[in-house]
């Protein structure tokens, strides 16, 4: 082993040597443990190593001065056992608090290079001491020859789930309801669905009793996961087995099986901020390390906070830089992930001082790193503080959005407010006048309706307002401008007709969605009208408020097919989802249509739009592949005249939301339109597909 080929110092009675300096965490080597961690500023560094479960540490190793390069302390110490301790850190260093420097060596610092964290095994329950501590992970988990699915941005569709509401609910019907392996088991069901990509939110180690709140007695939890513990680990009460010997075996399990199933993974990351909050929050992590690094400060050592959480990463200082990549990297050769979706990304472009900037040096690096060069890279475009950047954001051709103008203006045209048909044609179409197509291409525009922040798909259309009191803020938080409309009651209601304009609306927003250009991303349980009984903030709530309700899915059958017809739908013909190879004839591969052909003379009162998407079928270049989507947004009907057809073609019905429900998907039924013509029912939407007679 190491200590019988190099010398070594004996310090508390342990045998050590220093360490490798340009590897951050802490991992095995033969005979014991290499801990290296770096501060710019702290005067001296103490490891701490604690039996597991206790708060006091058994022995303390301070870095000798010999064993630190610069500002980066590294040391071995052998005869440890990483079944048999947990460690963290102490610092020494300058307190000056207008200065941003608030050293503290009683302090006990977890290392944000962590691979495992511990004291949050078990979902809920409260420590009495707040000590983050970690432990060292063997990274020995053999993908063998596996391959990646490798999904055009564009042709994703992306399922947004929560990894404990997706089965937390006994209606879900898993063994492990709330963990990385209950997804697992419906693996069968997402491929039914037809997904082809999972977006999960948080899944970094947080603490969900981070916020100790109460509303009329019932706890509130930091449920969603936006506040991170630490960035390199995986949180452990999502797991089903909580022995820690081999932490994110799970996860790599559901990984490496949705990937195998053709199901990409993207993780919903959070680099704006993170749990240490403002200077009222708790001290465990860069707070004592450096400070006024990590965090952007005001000139007086406070906070800024873009973020609305109480502090922002300083993402665009070298350090942090090199800190947000390396972590990057960590998920994407560990744990094989395809893609990540930034959380307030505009953040990421602010500089020091928080302004923004022109060519943020994180967002650069990111998009030329060679290890990233194939990651999807997808910006929630805007923060906190006001900085909107939907169809600016900087991305060197690389970097996708989340297409808020997508979600607004959609929702307003669906549901029938006027002066919006350019909008819905343009955003149908690739949001061109967002994205340059010459620069970006198709992969810019990640299009959504509805997504965890927010209301569901039932409730867009279930709800006027917000119902948010048992978050405990009365009714303040949450957005008040969600374009939702109720059709005539607030809520629940036995009215059979309003529940079946409901349930049109649902499926005229989803066949919307699948008929768009850009990569498409759906809420999970949207697909059998899950609710959160109003709800536009549920954040912390651990409850059936937020856990999917399984039983829906029967009751509400007929969208959940509907869902899953469109979503094959928009896989079968390829047209939609991007430029193919020019048609043998003359149309062009899309064009926008009113309910005349080619005209699209728009006013304020203009709520029908619809659109073309035409070229030569994948599977035969003699074919030409023609599909029409339109939308009469109005509350009356429209008679609708189609595009004429090359020679040999005639319009074949697939869909028409204005039938009754048993009839909506009508491909089979065989309805060909010789003359070109079809009435549209009032707030229906159709498609229809270029049919070869001969």
């Amino acid at each position: 082993m190491l200590r019988d080929l190099y010398p070594t110092d004996n310090i508390c009675g342990y045998d050590v040597r220093p360490g490798y300096y340009d590897s951050e965490g802490a991992m095995p080597v033969r005979g014991g443990v290499n801990f290296t961690i770096s501060s710019f500023y702290a005067t001296s560094c103490t490891l701490l190593l604690f039996h597991p479960g206790e708060n006091e540490p058994y022995a303390r190793i301070p870095f000798p001065d010999s064993y630190r390069i610069g500002n980066t302390y590294a040391i071995i110490v052998f005869g440890l056992e990483v079944n048999k301790f947990e460690y963290a850190y102490s610092f020494d260093g300058p307190h000056d608090p207008k200065k941003g420097l608030i050293f503290d060596k009683s302090r006990i610092i977890l290392d944000p290079y962590a691979k495992a964290v511990t004291g949050q095994s078990e979902w809920g329950k409260h420590q009495q001491e707040k000590v983050y501590k970690a432990r060292v992970v063997f990274n020995d988990w053999d993908w063998g020859n596996f391959k990646t699915p490798s999904i055009p941005l564009e042709e994703l569709i992306i399922y947004e789930l929560h990894v404990r509401g997706f089965t937390r609910d006994a209606s879900s019907g898993v063994e492990h309801p709330g963990t990385f392996a209950a997804i697992r088991e419906k693996i069968p069901y997402l491929k039914e669905l037809g997904i082809n990509a999972v977006e999960l939110m948080p899944i970094f180690e947080f603490d969900e009793c981070g916020a100790d709140r109460h509303y009329e007695g019932e706890q509130l939890y930091d449920y969603w996961g936006y506040n991170t513990v630490c960035f390199f680990a995986p949180n452990t009460s999502y797991e089903a087995d909580h022995e820690h010997h081999r932490e994110g075996t799970e996860l790599k399990e559901l990984i490496r099986d949705l990937k195998t199933n053709g199901i990409e993974v993207i993780l919903d990351v959070v680099f704006n901020h993170t749990a240490e909050g403002n200077e009222m929050g708790p001290f465990f992590s860069f707070k004592g390390i450096d400070n006024n690094i990590y965090y952007m400060l005001t000139p007086d050592g406070k906070y800024y906070n873009f973020s609305g959480c109480g502090n922002v990463l300083n993402c665009n200082h070298p350090i942090v830089r090199d800190f947000i990549k390396s972590c990057l990297r960590y998920w994407v050769t560990e744990y094989k992930v395809d893609g990540f979706r930034f959380d307030l990304a505009s953040i990421l472009g602010r500089n020091e001082d928080g302004t923004p900037m022109d060519q943020p040096p994180l967002l650069k690096s990111l998009a030329f790193d060679p290890i990233l060069r194939s990651t999807k890279l997808i910006a929630e475009a805007w923060d906190a503080g006001g900085l909107y950047q939907v169809g600016s954001f900087p991305n060197w051709n690389r970097w996708a959005e989340w297409n808020g103008k997508y979600r607004d203006d959609l929702r307003k045209f669906l549901k029938g407010d006027g002066g919006l048909a350019w909008a819905a044609a343009h955003r149908l179409t690739g949001s061109k006048d967002l994205y340059d197509p010459s620069y970006r291409g198709a992969c810019a525009s990640v299009n959504f309706l509805t997504c965890h922040d927010g209301f569901t798909l039932y409730d867009l259309y279930s709800y006027n307002q917000k119902h948010n009191l048992r978050n405990g803020w009365n009714n303040t938080d949450g957005a008040d401008d969600n374009n939702s409309w109720n059709c005539g009651f607030e809520g629940e209601t036995n009215d059979p007709n309003i529940n079946a304009l409901r349930i049109k609306l649902i499926k005229n927003a989803f066949a919307t969605l699948m008929c768009s250009r850009g990569a498409a991303l759906f809420l999970a349980g949207d697909e059998f009208c899950n609710t959160q009984f109003g709800n536009n903030n549920p954040y912390c709530q651990d409850n059936i408020t937020s856990w999917l309700d399984w039983s829906r899915k029967e009751k509400y059958s007929d969208v959940f097919e509907f869902f899953k017809y469109m979503i094959a739908f928009r896989k079968r013909f390829h047209v939609i989802t991007k430029n193919r190879r020019e048609c043998t004839c003359t149309l062009p591969p899309e064009s926008i249509h009113s309910a005349q052909p080619w005209k699209t003379d728009f006013n304020g009162e203009s709520r029908m739009v619809a659109v073309m998407y035409a070229g030569a079928a994948d599977d035969d270049p003699a074919r030409d592949e023609i599909v029409y989507f339109g939308i009469n947004a109005h509350w009356e009907s429209c008679d609708v005249e189609l595009p004429g057809l090359p020679t040999g073609y005639v319009w074949k019905l697939y869909v028409d939301t204005g039938k009754s429900a048993d009839k909506v998907i009508c491909e089979h039924s065989n309805i060909l339109l010789h003359d070109r013509r079809i009435k549209m029912q009032g707030r229906s939407v159709i498609a229809l597909v270029a049919e070869k007679l001969w």
